[in-house]
């Protein structure tokens, strides 16, 4: 069974929402980090607010937002700005969809 897919793609607004299994908050570094090997991208800077975890990542040169809010188990992906990254979030939500 695949560790992570695909639950809504929202190509216009650049946000990419990802199916996974349950986390909280302090087992999303382990979880996050996992997604990130398995796209072989890399996590530039992290930020720990509240409830949110907000990674800016490096995915083949371009930028992305990885958030997760763990109250909603919510995890996605996120453009820097709107119609931005629109070809990395097509690949990534096609790889997402067959589940990695």
């Amino acid at each position: 069974m695949a560790e992570f897919g695909l639950k809504e793609y929202f190509a216009q607004q650049g946000r990419l929402i990802i199916e996974t299994q349950e986390f909280d908050f302090d087992s999303f570094p382990q979880l996050g980090e996992r997604l990130l090997t398995l796209l072989s991208a890399t996590a530039v800077e992290k930020q720990q607010d509240a409830d949110l975890h907000s990674w800016l990542i490096d995915f083949e040169g371009c930028r992305l937002m990885l958030r997760a809010e763990h109250y909603s188990e919510c995890m996605w992906f996120e453009a820097m700005g709107e119609g931005q990254a629109r070809e990395e979030l097509d690949f990534i939500a096609s790889l997402l969809a067959r589940g990695i």
